[in-house]
């Protein structure tokens, strides 16, 4: 059994988001949910058949609602992170991984 380090150093907001994430080595999106954030990283879930490794450098792609995106000019708030986590604990239950990125 391997023990996990806590190197949080902000805390985390619970938030379920739609979220896609741009794969360049894949050369494509792949779409996921969020599961907490901060202002230093976040938690999402992605389909098992993503291509994803620890090490990779994404781009995050949040959607907004229409009121929000005329508000502040953008349909998405765009973030780059780098894979620093991949958690496989429940890929038969759902055919999901858990995927920690910290931001750029």
């Amino acid at each position: 059994m391997q023990a996990t380090i806590e190197q949080r150093t902000e805390t985390r907001n619970t938030v379920s988001w739609p979220v896609s994430v741009w794969m360049p080595d894949a050369n494509r999106f792949f779409n996921g949910r969020s599961c907490n954030i901060s202002r230093t990283g976040v938690f999402i879930t992605l389909p098992v058949t993503t291509p994803i490794q620890a090490g990779n450098i994404v781009e995050l792609n949040f959607p907004r609602t229409q009121t929000l995106a005329e508000e502040k000019g953008q349909y998405a708030r765009i973030k780059t992170g780098r894979v620093v986590r991949i958690d496989r604990e429940h890929v038969l239950e759902n055919a999901e991984v858990g995927v920690g990125i910290a931001f750029n």
